[in-house]
C-alpha cells in the first residue's frame, strides 16, 4: 500500500481578510442581478401578456439574464468546487487538476521563461559588471563582506570536526612529500645557491665559526694533545709544538676566509656543482637523496608536525579572520574595494565579467530548467487542494465574478435582440 502523499500549507494566512471582502462584495452583486433578473421574471409572469406588449420584451431579456446569470455562475463554480456540492462531470476542476496544472506551470515556465535565450537577452540589457561592482563599492559594503566572510568561515570550519579532519590533512602532507622526488628539488635550491655565490658566504661563515669554536676550546684541544703526549716528552715541547699547529690552523683559515680565489674555494664550488649535476644526472645519488628523505619523514617529530597543521593552520586563520585589524581582513577588504573599482572603470574586466555571466548563468538555465520546473511542479502538488483552491479563488475570484455579471446584462440582450426578431419575423 503505497503510503500517503504528505501536503505542504501555503505560504501566509489561508484568508486574504481584504481579497475576501472584495470576493464577497462581488459575489453579492452578482447574485444581486440574478436575483433582480428573477424578480422581473416573475412580475413579468404575475402580469401577462394583457398588461401590453412590452410586457413580452421585458420577460425575456429578464428571462435570458437568468439563463446567462445561471450559466456563468455554474461555469465559474465548477472551477473550483462542485456546484450546489453535486458531483456533477467536469467540475471541481482545479481541485481535481492540482497537480497537472502544478506541472504544466512548472512546464510553461520552463520552456518560455528559462531559456538560454531568453536569459541571455536579458542579461544584454544589465549592466552586470557595473551594477556588482556598484553593490560592492557601497558605503561600508566592503568591510562588511570581509566581516561575512570571516563568519561563513568560522561557521565551515565549526562543520569540520578535527579528528576527522586534521588525519586527512595528515596522510594529504605525507603522501604529498613521499610521492614528492627530493632530488630534482634539492639540484635546484643548491643550483641557485652556487648561481649566487651563497655557497661562498655560507663558507666564510663557516670558517668564522670555526676559528671561533677553536679560540673558546683552545684549553680542550691543549689537554687532549698532553693526554696523547708519551710522558716522557716535556711539556714545554709539547707547548710549543701544540701553539705552532693551533697558529697554522688558525692561519689557514684566515688565508681562505680573505682570499676569493683561495684554491679550496674552487674545489669546493667545483665539487657543489658536480654534486648538482649528479642530483639531476646520477640515479644512485638521488636514490641515496630520497632513502634520507623518507628517514626524515619518518621520524616522530616530522609525524607530530605533519599532525598539528590542520589545527595549528586552523587557529591561526580564525584568529586572523576574527580580528577586524587583522592583516587578512584588510587584505579581503582592499580586494573587494579594488574588484569594485575595476568592475566600474576597467574595460577589460567589465568585458569579461559581462560575457563570462551570460554564459555561466545560460548553462545555469541550461542545467538546471529542469529541475526548476519540477521544483514548481512537485511544490504544487503537495500542496494542500482545498486550500490552494481558496488561495486561487481569492486571488481571481473578484474578476472572475465580472463574467457572471457581464453574463447577466449579456445574456439579457441577447435574449432582448432575438425576442424583437422574432416578433419582426413573426
Amino acid at each position: 500500500m503505497a503510503a500517503p502523499r504528505l501536503t505542504a500549507p501555503l505560504a501566509g494566512s489561508l484568508d486574504d481578510p481584504a481579497r475576501a471582502r472584495d470576493l464577497a462584495r462581488m459575489k453579492r452583486l452578482a447574485t444581486g442581478l440574478f436575483g433582480l433578473a428573477a424578480a422581473v421574471f416573475l412580475g413579468c409572469v404575475l402580469l401577462g401578456e394583457e398588461a401590453g406588449a412590452w410586457v413580452g420584451y421585458v420577460r425575456a431579456t429578464a428571462e435570458a439574464s437568468m439563463v446567462g446569470a445561471l450559466a456563468d455562475w455554474f461555469a465559474v463554480t465548477a472551477l473550483f468546487r462542485h456546484p450546489l456540492r453535486l458531483p456533477i462531470p467536469h467540475t471541481a476542476i482545479i481541485p481535481r487538476k492540482k497537480d497537472q496544472i502544478g506541472e504544466s506551470l512548472g512546464a510553461f515556465v520552463q520552456e518560455n521563461f528559462l531559456t538560454r535565450a531568453v536569459i541571455e537577452e536579458k542579461l544584454a540589457t544589465i549592466d552586470v559588471p557595473g551594477r556588482l561592482g556598484g553593490f560592492l563599492a557601497a558605503p561600508g559594503r566592503a568591510e562588511r563582506l570581509g566581516g561575512d566572510a570571516s563568519k561563513i568561515l568560522t561557521a565551515v570550519t565549526e562543520l569540520l570536526r578535527d579528528e576527522d579532519v586534521q588525519p586527512a590533512v595528515a596522510a594529504l602532507v605525507d603522501r604529498k612529500l613521499h610521492d614528492t622526488p627530493a632530488a630534482p628539488g634539492l639540484a635546484r635550491v643548491l643550483e641557485l645557491v652556487v648561481d649566487g655565490d651563497r655557497h661562498q658566504e655560507v663558507l666564510s661563515a663557516a670558517l668564522r665559526l670555526m676559528a671561533r669554536f677553536l679560540d673558546e676550546n683552545r684549553l680542550v684541544f691543549r689537554a687532549q694533545l698532553g693526554d696523547a703526549s708519551p710522558a716522557w716528552v716535556p711539556d714545554w715541547v709539547d707547548d710549543r709544538v701544540f701553539d705552532r699547529a693551533f697558529a697554522g690552523i688558525h692561519r689557514f683559515i684566515a688565508e681562505v676566509g680573505d682570499d676569493p680565489r683561495h684554491e679550496l674555494r674552487r674545489s669546493y664550488d667545483a665539487r657543489l656543482r658536480a654534486y648538482v649535476h649528479a642530483l639531476r644526472t646520477d640515479p644512485e645519488t638521488a636514490e641515496r637523496v630520497e632513502e634520507f628523505k623518507k628517514e626524515v619523514l619518518e621520524h616522530p617529530a616530522i609525524r607530530d608536525w605533519s599532525g598539528s597543521l590542520w589545527t595549528t593552520a586552523k587557529n591561526a586563520l580564525l584568529a586572523a579572520a576574527a580580528d577586524p585589524t587583522s592583516p587578512l581582513r584588510g587584505r579581503v577588504t582592499a580586494l573587494i574595494t579594488d574588484g569594485a573599482k575595476l568592475l566600474q572603470t576597467d574595460p577589460t574586466v567589465r568585458e569579461l565579467v559581462q560575457r563570462h555571466s551570460r554564459r555561466a548563468v545560460g548553462y545555469a538555465v541550461e542545467r538546471f530548467s529542469g529541475d526548476l520546473a519540477d521544483l514548481v511542479s512537485s511544490t504544487v502538488a503537495r500542496w494542500d487542494t482545498e486550500e490552494t483552491s481558496r488561495r486561487i479563488e481569492l486571488q481571481v475570484g473578484r474578476d472572475l465574478q465580472w463574467i457572471r455579471v457581464n453574463g447577466t446584462v449579456v445574456g439579457g440582450l441577447a435574449g432582448l435582440v432575438i425576442y424583437t426578431v422574432a416578433q419582426i419575423l413573426s
